[in-house]
């Protein structure tokens, strides 16, 4: 099992042998029925066998660990990718779960995979971040942001930020050099208690699920955009938690560095968001010894990570895919639209998350003047909310329905869709 530590007994190590040889087995007959890329299956009979698998297969790598509500995904191409380029002839030695599986399982899955290799950039579910901190004992934490998302799942979303808090505190000198988004008053408090800190302003724009402050209750003030702080810089008034002067600061398509100078980033991925998920990830990949020349060269080389923005024919209709999955995805998301007919595809299921009153958060009203189209189990609550908007939609419930109707638009058609959908679509797409 190449890397296994020479600590872990005889038994260990056979179980993690024995759920390595049928989870791939499983993995194989997920991929050749078409259920995906049998990454998730594969962990699951893996850590059932091993249970500690997580914990054994996380030791002894260099590891960066990537977690947010938003753009984990992406951000977590773009570090492995600058890494890559790095290593050159080396690049063997890296693991990544490049297919988003960031569950304790998908990473185990993605590491058994890769027994040999040294170094792992890690997409890192919210709630797996503190056994991450404290088993992985990575070298870097990257966090993104908070938003509501899937709040039958994870509920109030300070509870996680706490977790991250307590769990950064617990680990004191031998914690991760936390790369935070200092835009966001949930990830500056829970960042509070790490050992190291690299502040990078996102230059956010979304701050809905930032009004109320994270330490004391305090409605939070923002001041006026300036040079420093392109969005305004956030405090509290009653209490001294307040936004951190920035090592890294987004301004417009560039980012500038802790020297002063400034990098345009040149991204082959859409949108205001990933030039700030960009710039999370350079300050990552800085952090564990990539020169700043080489992480750009490697951004360049992601274009459609695990499928978002990927550009492609489904049903014969031409298509450009984005996911999202809350308000603060869709804020981002809407105003990319570059195609008057746009499919909006929305369900409810465990892993959109049950509860969609999340509709009514989203400023659907910059859809006015464009033909959208409803798709999707919760179609129709779209339309209402889309009703209410004054946005001329008409619904198609089944996705190829939805397409059928599209196709009579200049292509490609725009499609958003929250995650089940787009896994879907990704199938039917062949990208998966």
């Amino acid at each position: 099992m190449g890397r296994v530590p020479h600590d872990v007994t005889a038994l260990d190590r056979a179980r993690l042998r024995v759920g390595t040889t049928v989870g791939d087995a499983a993995a194989w007959v997920s991929r050749r029925l078409g259920k995906g890329s049998g990454a998730s299956i594969r962990g699951q009979i893996l850590t059932r066998v091993q249970p500690d698998a997580f914990k054994i297969l996380l030791r002894g790598r260099r590891i960066a660990a990537v977690t947010g509500t938003n753009g984990k995904t992406t951000s977590t191409h773009l570090l492995a990718a600058a890494v890559r380029e790095f290593l050159g002839a080396d690049a063997k030695q890296l693991v990544t779960n490049a297919d988003g599986a960031n569950l304790r399982y998908g990473i185990a899955s993605a590491l058994a995979k890769a027994p040999k290799a040294t170094v792992a950039v890690l997409e890192t579910d919210e709630r797996v971040v503190a056994d991450m901190i404290a088993h992985g004992r990575p070298e870097v934490l990257v966090l993104l942001n908070f938003s509501r998302d899937q709040l039958d799942r994870n509920h109030e979303i300070k509870f996680l930020g706490r977790g991250w808090r307590q769990a950064l505190e617990k680990a004191g000198e031998d914690g991760p050099v936390v790369i935070a988004n200092s835009d966001d008053p949930l990830v500056t408090w829970a960042a509070q208690k790490a050992r190291k800190v690299v502040w990078v302003d996102t230059a956010s724009t979304w701050t809905a699920d930032a009004a109320l402050c994270p330490a004391c209750g305090s409605l939070l003030t923002r001041e006026n955009p300036s040079e420093d702080a392109p969005t305004g810089r956030w405090d509290c008034p009653g209490c001294d938690l307040t936004e951190p002067r920035a090592d890294y600061v987004v301004r417009g398509e560039s980012v500038r560095l802790p020297d002063l100078t400034s990098r345009d980033l040149k991204l082959n991925v859409p949108g205001k968001f990933n030039i700030s998920n960009a710039a999370m990830a350079l300050a990552a990949a800085v952090e564990m010894g990539v020169p700043v020349s080489k992480a750009l060269t490697g951004f360049k080389t992601v274009q459609s990570p695990a499928g978002r923005f990927a550009v492609t024919t489904i049903n014969g209709v031409g298509v450009r895919l984005v996911l999202s999955k809350n308000p603060a995805g869709w804020a981002e998301s809407l105003p990319m639209l570059e195609t008057n007919t746009v499919v909006l595809a929305i369900d409810s299921v465990a892993a959109d998350g049950k509860d969609v009153s999340w509709l009514w958060d989203v400023e659907f009203e910059q859809l006015r003047g464009k033909n959208v189209i409803c798709a999707g189990p919760r179609a129709y609550d779209l339309a209402t909310r889309l009703a209410y908007a004054e946005v001329d939609h008409q619904v198609a419930v089944d996705l190829t329905d939805a397409l059928r109707v599209a196709s009579v638009a200049p292509q490609p058609v725009d499609l958003i869709a929250t995650y089940t959908p787009f896994q879907k679509l990704l199938k039917m797409g062949g990208l998966r």
